[in-house]
């Protein structure tokens, strides 16, 4: 159940790599594939490592707009012009799981091992660092795709290899700021759903060591919202919101975090009502996320109005309308709850 509960986790964000995309212009399709890529870096603005415009600007397409239309396009022109690069397939990876399109989870899981691989006798950093994400990625496939009775165990040695080489990873050079980013994701969730467990060194390396520090402090906002630290995630979160005002994922995770703080407060309006303005913040940019997330949106938007008036609506009903509608994204206006 650990890792079933971590890989929902982490791939939607990853989906971090469902926490990691930066400005860049897109070069055009006819570009001949042989041009060695711009630098393009979003973890080191000092020093930084060859990663390529166009997985810079899915990176901050996804992450600092919370654009996955957008950040798909420019990922699509990464396939065609930086074919080494693992970050890029681990956010074509993190998408797919998003889709629910397991077959290319599977395949993008398998090309981020692959290109971290080639990475490995230049960068072994980052090729322990992809290397272990290509096979959480492919954790998740597992369990996604052959359930939690068959998958667990499966997905349990996959999360033993991880952490291997992430170890390694770190051990080559353990002030990394890519590093520290997504092993501090992945040691916060270990540590919040792990008994006895104590999160504060994983969100003390994220507060100082990881980059951007709009992922960092929103990993830090997730954890505390996991561990009912309401007030401590509403302060991470807002740090999050000043670098990234036009995020509307990050607007769905205040909301969320308004809304445990209402229901741990015996449902006080006030919070209620604050977590419908930043639900309908997120929703208003609803064309630019996945269909199946801004459904998930609406669900809890719906419930929570429920909540405040003591409503009867039928959530369920109107969430599956949006999921079984065409195309791959939010439709550009949700149903009026």
């Amino acid at each position: 159940m650990l890792m079933k509960k971590t890989l929902l986790k982490f791939c939607p964000r990853l989906s971090i790599l469902s926490r990691l995309s930066f400005i860049a212009s897109a070069t055009a399709i006819g570009v001949s594939l042989s041009v060695a890529p711009a630098v393009g870096d979003p973890f080191r603005p000092n020093n930084p490592t060859p990663i390529g415009e166009q997985t810079e600007a899915a990176f901050k397409a996804m992450f600092e707009n919370g654009n996955y239309k957008e950040a798909k396009s420019y990922l699509q022109q990464a396939e065609l012009q930086e074919q080494n690069e693992p970050l890029a397939y681990a956010m074509m990876a993190s998408l797919s799981y998003l889709d629910e399109d397991w077959d290319s989870l599977k395949i993008y899981a398998s090309k981020t091992s692959e290109a971290a691989e080639k990475l490995m006798a230049t960068n072994p950093v980052r090729g322990n660092l992809y290397l272990g994400t290509g096979h959480f990625l492919e954790g998740a496939y597992i369990i996604t795709t052959e359930g939690i009775l068959s998958g667990t165990p499966k997905a349990l040695n996959k999360l033993k290899v991880v952490l291997q080489h992430f170890d390694e990873a770190a051990r080559q050079n353990p002030q990394d700021p890519e590093l520290n980013l997504l092993k501090g994701y992945m040691d916060l969730l270990l540590a919040v759903n792990l008994p006895f467990a104590n999160p504060e060194d994983a969100i003390k390396k994220l507060e100082q060591q990881a980059s951007p520090s709009y992922l960092a402090n929103r990993g830090i906002a997730l954890a505390y919202r996991d561990l009912g630290e309401y007030d401590k995630a509403l302060k991470y979160v807002d740090k999050v919101l000043a670098e990234t005002p036009n995020n509307p994922e990050v607007y769905y995770l205040k909301a969320q975090i308004l809304a445990s703080k209402a229901k741990e407060n015996n449902n006080d309006i006030y919070w209620r009502q604050e977590a419908d303005k930043n639900f309908d913040l997120s929703l208003a940019k609803s064309g630019l996320m996945p269909r199946l997330m801004v459904a998930q949106i609406f669900f809890e938007s719906c419930k929570n109005l429920n909540s405040i008036d003591n409503g009867d609506r039928s959530c369920d009903p109107m969430r599956d309308a949006i999921r079984d509608g065409f195309g791959a994204w939010g439709p550009p206006q949700v149903p009026t709850i």
